[in-house]
């Protein structure tokens, strides 16, 4: 009965989606505060139907119900507690259950936290979130059912997809959604101040902590995704531009360049009609990414493979979603009041740079990614664009926009000082400049590359160090009184400065890998040994291994320098016996400075075997990097000043009666 109970919700989900989508739309044209009021209460609804839903198909999991075809198709009684509770969201029909859940999570965040918003803006936002909602509930109740029932139930399942049975992919889509869904609501932000015509520095606010959020969730999505496929693809890299990874990249960027642009509509109240239409094309390509996932256009280990009539839908929801806010923004953006003036030279247009090339970078992943799609679909022949083609295009695009990222926070808001900026930072860009030269002693390839990488990774850091020591006069009053200042500062200059920092760990991370990464492929022989950057490498021995559900060979590399043992290495190949797919598990020893990453692949017949060994150089700083930049995005949140709404007018006191 779990299963039906999960179905029927879903059913009254989609009832109660129908209502949100519709009556507060029309409470806020007539100005009834009672249907507007509907919002709220079926905001509320929806997210206690779809939770109960979503809560049926994991017990499923969890009980192995093989009564239920997706469970049969994705779970396995051997399979560990983790992945059967994650292999609810690790397939199509479970993943969208988990993007509508999400949804109406956020649904509910507008409901419950924006009772400081305007109450026409606020139906208006939850109407359009329940829209979207209705689209989502629709796709999956006559497309993608979870509750679809087998009969009669087979003794065991298919298990879960070997690839996805790691603790990196169990929360690597709850993050990347929570980043994704997240996008919904700046967009329906978008069309309620357009159906408004009012974009101001109050709108401006209350979209800010929506677009922090999910720009947090979706850094930490891509990351952990990064790290999976770093640990798991048993490849040596962290990222290969394949066109599901691009999919997830390209909102991050819009939502970067949203981020900033709001900035500047609430506190000069300008760049009102950009920050709108930044708002609907981030969820935008959200959406495309769903559908790039799902439609079947393309093969990725990233993928759900799923027929061209699910895809169908999804492109259909994309025009509508996508076409449908561009024709309102059309006609009803010119109507917007203009905003505040400012010269080139201010802190506004620095983010107006900044905006145009995230911009510009977000438009050549675009070209990049649906070119070859494109041309396939036409027949008009094959064309494979891959890491060439981003090192031709995105990284000189992305070098300028990395430098004037400490230059920005020096700059007046409407008139800026350039040369006061460059005074403050000059020091900087010396030992910047110093650091790329004896970068270019250093490296024995990509010299260029390797001594901009690591100079743009100074500039950023020391920066954004300098920023904050500027803000609280560090060495130029007592230390007592910078450590009050300190203490004293927004949060959300905190956070900035903890974002920008961490964005130069990250470079310096990238160029790392990039220009200093190491590799051997050889055949190794138990006792057998071989040089590599810097080590000599022994592989001991070739173990036999059982796991819950697979079947595996352990390895056992022994690094030495200078005869001493530096460190061991147990990479595994695994067999999983169910679907006969085999998976590398590399191992993975990490220092502040480097990793040093192996894996062991096939017997060649002869008594050896396969492996594959990698020293990367600064690789752990990308994730720590991208880490600590989500944080700074949560430490500038908490910030009061950019919790959800407006801060409400204090209650001027009760005329006291005369005596």
């Amino acid at each position: 009965m779990t299963p039906e109970l999960g179905h029927y919700a879903l059913v009254l989900a989609m009832c109660v989606a129908v209502a949100q989508g519709t009556l507060p739309l029309l409470g806020a044209r007539r100005g009834d505060p009672g249907m507007m009021e509907v919002g709220r209460t079926a905001a509320l609804a929806q997210l206690a139907l779809v939770a109960l839903a979503f809560i049926a198909l994991m017990q499923a999991y969890v009980v192995s119900d093989f009564t239920v075809a997706n469970v049969v198709r994705n779970s396995h009684t051997a399979k560990p507690l983790l992945y059967k509770i994650s292999g609810t969201w690790g397939n199509h029909e479970g993943s969208m259950l988990l993007w509508a859940l999400i949804l109406a999570l956020f649904g509910a965040g507008v409901a419950a936290f924006g009772g400081n918003l305007p109450a026409s803006l606020r139906a208006r936002v939850l109407g359009i979130q329940g829209l979207i909602g209705l689209g989502f509930l629709a796709f999956i109740l006559f497309t993608s059912n979870p509750f679809e029932r087998v009969d009669p139930p087979p003794f065991n399942g298919d298990d879960l997809n070997p690839l996805l049975q790691d603790p990196g992919l169990a929360f690597h889509p709850p993050l990347l959604y929570l980043g994704y869904v997240g996008f919904s609501v700046t967009f329906s932000f978008a069309i309620a101040a357009l159906l408004e015509g009012r974009v101001d520095a109050a709108w401006a606010r209350w979209v800010r902590p929506w677009t922090l959020a999910s720009w947090c969730f979706l850094t930490l999505g891509i990351a952990l995704g990064s790290w999976w496929a770093y640990y798991e693809l048993g490849w040596g890299g962290f990222w290969f531009w394949d066109p599901v990874e691009n999919a997830s990249f390209m909102p991050w960027l819009l939502g970067t360049a949203l981020l900033h642009s709001a900035i500047v509509t609430e506190k000069r109240d300008a760049l009102k009609s950009w920050t709108v239409l930044l708002a609907i094309l981030a969820f935008s390509l959200s959406l495309l990414g769903t559908f790039l996932v799902r439609s079947g256009v393309l093969t990725s280990v990233h993928a759900f493979a799923q027929d061209p009539a699910r895809g169908l839908y999804i492109l259909g929801f994309l025009i509508i979603v996508t076409g449908g806010g561009l024709a309102l923004y059309a006609w009803r953006a010119p109507k917007l009041a203009p905003g505040g003036l400012f010269v080139p030279i201010s802190r506004e247009g620095g983010l107006v740079f900044n905006n145009l090339l995230l911009a510009t970078l977000t438009l050549t992943v675009f070209l990049g990614t649906l070119y070859p799609l494109a041309l396939d679909a036409l027949d008009a022949g094959k064309v494979s664009v891959g890491p060439p083609f981003y090192a031709a295009t995105f990284i000189p695009l992305s070098l300028p926009l990395l430098a004037a990222v400490p230059i920005g926070p020096f700059l007046a808001w409407k008139r800026g000082d350039l040369g006061g900026a460059w005074r403050q930072l000059r020091a900087i860009a010396a030992v910047a400049v110093l650091a790329g030269i004896v970068t270019l002693f250093i490296a024995h390839h990509s010299v260029v590359l390797a001594a901009c990488g690591v100079a743009v990774a100074v500039w950023l850091v020391l920066g954004a160090v300098r920023e904050l020591a500027r803000r609280i006069q560090l060495f130029g009053v007592p230390l007592a009184d910078s450590l009050r200042r300190l203490a004293g500062l927004p949060r959300a200059a905190i956070g900035m400065t903890i974002a920008h920092a961490a964005l130069g760990l990250m470079v310096l991370g990238i160029t790392g890998v990039s220009v200093w990464q190491s590799e051997t492929i050889v055949v190794l022989k138990p006792g057998a040994s071989v040089a590599h950057a810097g080590y000599d490498v022994t592989l001991e021995s070739v173990q036999p291994l059982r796991g819950p559900n697979y079947a595996a060979e352990r390895g056992r590399l022994v690094y030495r320098r200078g005869g001493a043992v530096v460190a061991t290495l147990e990479p595994e190949r695994r067999l999983y016996a169910v679907q006969r797919r085999a998976t590398t598990e590399a191992a993975i020893r990490t220092t502040v400075f480097a990793d040093l990453y192996a894996t062991i692949g096939e017997q060649d017949g002869k008594g050896g075997w396969t492996v594959r060994l990698y020293h990367n150089p600064l690789a752990p700083w990308i994730w720590l990097g991208a880490a600590l930049a989500a944080f700074g995005g949560f430490v500038s949140l908490s910030d009061r000043r950019l919790r959800v709404g407006a801060p409400r007018a204090a209650r001027k006191p009760a005329a006291q009666p005369a005596e």
